[in-house]
């Protein structure tokens, strides 16, 4: 579905969005287990999530980047915001974001907010609707930023010229 893509390993970092402490009933009691979400970017439009279920929070936590690792997709980023408006959709979890003003920030709550901060992008306005499973918010979130499309990608498909696109 998506391309591979080319990013510097080392620069990539990643934050946790949600762990969940879940239960298993068996014959001597309750067996735990845990399950992290975590979303993984290089701050410069490459951004992935990811998933991880284990006995212990830490190797959850390493099963879950390594997940996010094959689930990077590049993002469109112009002068530090998204090119424009978009909404998201992941089972129950719908989101918006639009480009903000130099200055503005992330202004997003928690699951979207590790989204566009691991992007790199630095002002946007983003609203939640549906859903606040951090599973559906993180998904429909990158759906997003997925559907993006760059200026001179949209000029190059029409044969026009960058600013006939802006003009339109």
């Amino acid at each position: 579905m998506s391309k591979a893509i080319k990013v510097n390993e080392a620069e990539l970092k990643e934050k946790v969005v949600a762990i969940n402490r879940v239960a298993k009933v068996v014959k001597g009691g309750r067996r735990f287990s845990f399950s992290a979400i975590v979303v993984l970017g290089d701050g410069q439009g490459a951004v992935g999530h990811g998933l991880g279920k284990a006995n212990e929070v830490t190797d959850a936590i390493a099963k879950a980047i390594e997940d996010a690792r094959k689930n990077l997709v590049n993002v469109p980023i112009i002068n530090n915001t998204i090119p424009h408006e978009m909404y998201g959709k992941y089972s129950g979890g719908f989101v918006f974001v639009k480009p903000a003003a130099p200055g503005t920030g992330v202004i997003a709550g928690g699951a979207m907010r590790a989204v566009l901060e691991a992007a790199g992008i630095h002002n946007v306005l983003a609203k939640s609707k549906g859903s606040s499973n951090p599973h559906n918010v993180v998904k429909a979130t990158i759906d997003a930023l997925q559907k993006m499309r760059a200026p001179h990608e949209i000029a190059m498909q029409r044969g026009v010229k960058l600013t006939k696109v802006f003009n339109g």
